[in-house]
C-alpha cells in the first residue's frame, strides 16, 4: 500500500499577497493557479524541486476561517522547510527581511531557526545533519 500527503491547505487573506511572499521571499514556485470562481482559486505552491507535498493556498471564505489566518497551528511551529544549506537560506531570508523569532541553533539532529510567514504562521528552517537526512524530525 502506498499513501502520501499531497497538499496541505494554508488559509490566507489574499491569494496574490501570499503568492508574492512565498515566491519572492522563500523562492517557492507556483505549481498551479486556476480560477474556480470570482472569489476562489486553486493555487498550489512548493519549494523548487519538491516532489511529495505542496501548499494549497486557500483564501478564507468566512469569518471563522479568517480568524485562523496566521494561527493555523495554535501558535506553535506548524510548517517545516528542510534545506540542504541552512546558512545560505538563512542569510538570504535575513536579507529579504523574513522575521526570525528564534535564532539558529544546532541540535543533534541538525541546525534550525524559527521564522514567521507573512501572516505569522511559525515555520522551522532546518538542515538535518548527515545522520538524519530524509528522516522526519
Amino acid at each position: 500500500m502506498y499513501q502520501r500527503i499531497a497538499h496541505i491547505a494554508l488559509i490566507v487573506e489574499n491569494y496574490d499577497d501570499a503568492i508574492e511572499f512565498y515566491t519572492q521571499k522563500l523562492d517557492f514556485q507556483v505549481l498551479e493557479d486556476t480560477k474556480l470562481s470570482e472569489e476562489k482559486r486553486w493555487v498550489m505552491i512548493a519549494p523548487k524541486g519538491a516532489k511529495e507535498c505542496c501548499l494549497l493556498l486557500a483564501k478564507a471564505a468566512n469569518e471563522r476561517q479568517a480568524r485562523c489566518i496566521g494561527n493555523q497551528s495554535g501558535g506553535r511551529v506548524g510548517f517545516f522547510l528542510f534545506t540542504d544549506d541552512f546558512w545560505r537560506d538563512y542569510n538570504k531570508m535575513i536579507v529579504r527581511q523574513i522575521n526570525f523569532v528564534r535564532p539558529p541553533e544546532t541540535f543533534e539532529y541538525g541546525t534550525v531557526a524559527v521564522f514567521e510567514d507573512l501572516y505569522g504562521n511559525m515555520w522551522d528552517l532546518i538542515e538535518p545533519n548527515e545522520n538524519n537526512k530524509g528522516i522526519i524530525i
